[in-house]
């Protein structure tokens, strides 16, 4: 079952149980996934909607979420806060997990240690090659911070 089969089905149970939070929240992902079709369909690289685009979608819709946690925290919205908390779960939901801060250090070592960097300078090859091992996997605001404190050692 494809990614968009998946939210759809979600979609149709929250609509069952009449969950308005998760309602809302599968309407948003839909939309977005519905606009990224209109997108892909044309121009000149016309091509299907699979699952990585869908994937990259949720990763920008996760990544405002989170930026809006934030505020809220420092603001001291609860109300908004629970809500935007809500979405955040339901997102990452259909995301793979994400690698915690300790085996995302051990893969930048790995990844430093193979490709021979040595310096800041050798980011852009550490990165690149951590992005076609691991992309899904790690989060690559905390690994270029991890990897800039490796490499400055």
């Amino acid at each position: 079952m494809s990614l968009k089969e998946t939210i759809e089905t979600e979609y149709k149970n929250a609509l069952k149980a009449k969950d308005k939070s998760k309602i809302s929240t599968y309407r948003l992902i839909l939309s977005s996934i519905k606009d990224l079709d209109i997108t892909n369909r044309s121009g000149p690289n016309k091509k299907e909607t699979d699952d990585d685009d869908i994937k990259k979608v949720l990763k920008k819709m996760v990544k405002q979420r989170a930026e809006s946690i934030e505020i809220y925290k420092k603001n001291n919205r609860t109300d908004l806060l629970e809500v935007e908390q809500n979405e955040h779960d339901i997102l990452t939901s259909f995301l793979p997990k994400q690698l915690s801060e300790e085996e995302t250090k051990k893969i930048c070592e790995q990844i430093i240690s193979k490709t021979g960097a040595t310096s800041v300078k050798d980011m852009g090859k550490v990165m690149g090659a951590l992005k076609k091992e691991h992309s899904d996997e790690i989060d690559f605001v905390k690994a270029g911070s991890l990897i800039k404190e490796l490499l400055n050692k």
